[in-house]
Parts: structure tokens; C-alpha cells; sequence
């Protein structure tokens, strides 16, 4: 049975993680994306979800980011490979030894916000977080036909091709922009019906009206989408009709 993962990225809420609306959502998903300091996320959140995470039997992913907590890691930067090396090996290891310590362990890698937009065709950041996949022997997390898919193939680095349902496609496969104002899906209903179109057809209707081929072995919803929680029950219910297997890959 073809299998799906849901993920979510975590760990970016400002108020306590146990205060927030994220300890809800990781009993939705399958895999978590956690922040470990890049974008947002600190040490407390860190060991909070994955101590829930291990006991829930959730995957637990590095969600790097940019070094840039003031622009959430949204703001593309110039930093040089070398530079951003060091911090990315940073943010890994402190989720490292955060899953270490509640008996589980990082499974995979996953850029966030403008480093994720970012490596899908800049070639120095590219390389440079697929080192950090192949350093620490782990999967890597993006977009299908990406720089960095091409990257991770040719260093047998795992390499799991990702969707989003809750982000409006381009015609070019990528995401629209989240400056513009049509860049969220928010509607659980339209959230279903897209989903469902992605893994029985392997597509999606982009903004302009066109036909991508969209496919994946894991589905994203974002943690700050408005309604996320409801999103993640509309892609389940999707996944769950179209006969999938649900669990992390």
C-alpha cells in the first residue's frame, strides 16, 4: 500500500509550547518539523515536542532556517556557504541533542521560509544543506524537480519529495509568493479536494489555471495558516479516502 507522510512545522509559536495551539496539531501529523533556533524555537520548545513526539511515535525533523529569528527566516540573505554551514550544523545539533535526551532521534532535514525557496535553484545553499543531510546521514525534506532533489540523488542522501496543501502552486511547480495575497489555501473544503487531486492524479491546479505534476511522499501544512489544525483533519480525511497508508516515510 502506497504509504503518505503529513508533516507540520513546529516549535514556532511566541507563548509556551504547551500554552499554544502545536501540541494539538503533533497529534495530527506524522512527522514534525521542529524549529531549532535559525528562525524561532529555543531549548524548552525543543525538548517539549520531542518528548511528545516520542511518545506519540511522530518523526522528528531539523527544520533549518536562515539565521534570522527578527524576519522568521522569510527574508532571503546573503551569507556566505561557509557562514551559513556553521549555523545550520548549530541548529541540528541543538535538536539533536534535544531528541537525544528524550530518547529519539532526528530523522531528517527540512529548510524553512526563504532557505527552502531559496535551494530550489541556488546551487552554494543547495549543496550546503544537503551536506548537512549527508553529514548526519539523514533524509532531506523539499519540492520535486528541485536543485536540491538533483543534489541529494547524486550523494545518496534520501531524498522525500514534499507538497503543500495548505500554499497556492505557480505554474512553474513552485510556491506563489506569500507577499501576495493569494498565496494561502485556507478553506478545509478546497484544502480536501486538493489533496485528494494530488494523490490519485499527482497534480495541482496552479493560480493561473494551469496543470502541474505535483508528486510527493509527504504532504505540509503550516502551523501559522489560519484554521491549521482543521487543514491537517481535511488532508487526513483526504488521504484516508483515497486509500493511502498515513505515516512517515
Amino acid at each position: 500500500m502506497r504509504r503518505i507522510d503529513v508533516n507540520c512545522d513546529l516549535g514556532e509559536t511566541p507563548l509556551s509550547w504547551w500554552d499554544s495551539d502545536e501540541p494539538g496539531l503533533l497529534r495530527l501529523v506524522t512527522s514534525a518539523n521542529v524549529a531549532c533556533g535559525g528562525h524561532a524555537g529555543d531549548e524548552a520548545s525543543m525538548l517539549a515536542i520531542c518528548e511528545e513526539a516520542a511518545r506519540l511515535g511522530v518523526a522528528i525533523g531539523a527544520q533549518v532556517s536562515y539565521p534570522d529569528r527578527e524576519n522568521f527566516g522569510r527574508v532571503a540573505l546573503e551569507i556566505p556557504s561557509s557562514a551559513l554551514a556553521a549555523s545550520l550544523e548549530q541548529q541540528f545539533t541543538a535538536l539533536a541533542h534535544a531528541a537525544k535526551r528524550c530518547g529519539t532521534r532526528v530523522t531528517y532535514v527540512k529548510p524553512h521560509g526563504a532557505l527552502y525557496n531559496a535551494v530550489v535553484a541556488r546551487r552554494d545553499h543547495a549543496e550546503t544543506v544537503v551536506q548537512l543531510a549527508a553529514r548526519h546521514r539523514v533524509a532531506l525534506f523539499g519540492l520535486s524537480g528541485s536543485l536540491t532533489m538533483r543534489l541529494a540523488t547524486e550523494v545518496d542522501v534520501p531524498f522525500v519529495r514534499e507538497w503543500f496543501a495548505d500554499r497556492a502552486y505557480m505554474s512553474d511547480a513552485t510556491l506563489v509568493p506569500r507577499s501576495r495575497p493569494d498565496a494561502l489555501v485556507t478553506s478545509p473544503e478546497l484544502v480536501r479536494e486538493r489533496t485528494m487531486r494530488a494523490v490519485t492524479r499527482g497534480e495541482t491546479v496552479t493560480v493561473d489555471g494551469h496543470v502541474v505534476a505535483t508528486p510527493f511522499e509527504t504532504v505540509c501544512i503550516h502551523s501559522d495558516t489560519p484554521g491549521a489544525a482543521e487543514l491537517l483533519v481535511a488532508v487526513r480525511s483526504a488521504l484516508d479516502a483515497s486509500g493511502v497508508e498515513i505515516g512517515s516515510s
